[in-house]
């Protein structure tokens, strides 16, 4: 199954000059633990509410002096639109990354796909599996 058919597109995106407050804000009014930094539609970076604590907070950093570009993970590790559940979940392993940006044959961002999101897909499928016993079971 493509990971198109898996990930969310309702991203949540911000510039490499957002401020960090304004990152948390956003975090906590959309329920998401991640923003997607983009210059135009090309995902250049990721921000994490761990980034946000372990960068800002633990460093004793003042809040207005720090962006996004200071706190992003650079080495971001994508995914293609095409490319099915084996692959998002290699990449994921082999980067030690939960998140995984979407990107279309011009690697422009078409949305993201989480560790939760595969763990829900396979949820989901044990269910059904289960839902098969059960009806092949005999009758006690």
């Amino acid at each position: 199954m493509p990971v198109d058919n898996l990930a969310r597109s309702d991203v949540v995106t911000a510039t490499t000059e957002t401020g960090v407050q304004e990152l948390a804000s956003t975090m906590d009014d959309e329920s998401v633990g991640s923003i997607v930094i983009c210059d135009d539609d090309e995902p250049v970076g990721i921000v994490t509410d761990r980034d946000l604590t372990l960068q800002v907070i633990g460093d004793g950093e003042h809040p207005d002096d720090v962006t996004a570009e200071n706190v992003m993970s650079t080495d971001l590790c994508t995914v293609a639109h095409d490319d099915g559940f084996y692959q998002a979940t290699e990449l994921m392993s082999e980067h030690g990354v939960r998140r995984l940006p979407v990107v279309d044959d011009d690697g422009q961002l078409s949305g993201i796909i989480t560790v939760d999101d595969l763990n829900e897909l396979l949820a989901d499928e044990h269910q059904q599996l289960a839902d098969v016993v059960q009806a092949q079971r005999p009758p006690y």
